[in-house]
């Protein structure tokens, strides 16, 4: 078993930014690749990027690269997601989760947080 803890979600405004946080726990968390999704109103749950505890190789969507980086810290066995120049739009609940396998499909996921709500005002 996998348990993940997110926190850092809040208001923002547009422009801002915010980083949130993804603490693990777990017997064997670290063999997994943690990844980040986020769920606006309406929509399906959409990836943002996933990175290998192991070896730090990140997979990014290709539409938030370069606004939002994903990166780790062992020590802490915590897993980050800056998030830059964040806009209305990017008002979602952000989930982070653990796959065996570097996936951008929410299907090869595992384990889940239990997301933590990010509002971008205009």
């Amino acid at each position: 078993q996998v348990q993940l803890v997110e926190s850092g979600g809040g208001l923002v405004q547009a422009g801002g930014s915010l980083r949130l946080s993804c603490a693990a726990s777990g017997r064997t968390f670290d063999s997994y690749i943690m990844g980040w999704f986020r769920q606006a109103p309406g929509k399906e749950r959409a990836f943002i990027a996933a990175i290998n505890w192991s070896d730090g190789n990140t997979v990014y969507a290709n539409s938030l690269k370069g606004r939002f980086t994903i990166s780790r810290d062992n020590a802490k066995s915590t897993v980050y997601l800056q998030m830059n120049s964040l806009k209305p739009e990017d008002t979602a609940v952000y989930y982070c989760a653990a796959s065996l396998q570097f996936a951008v499909v929410t299907t090869r996921y595992n384990y889940w947080g239990q997301g933590t709500q990010v509002t971008v005002s205009s």
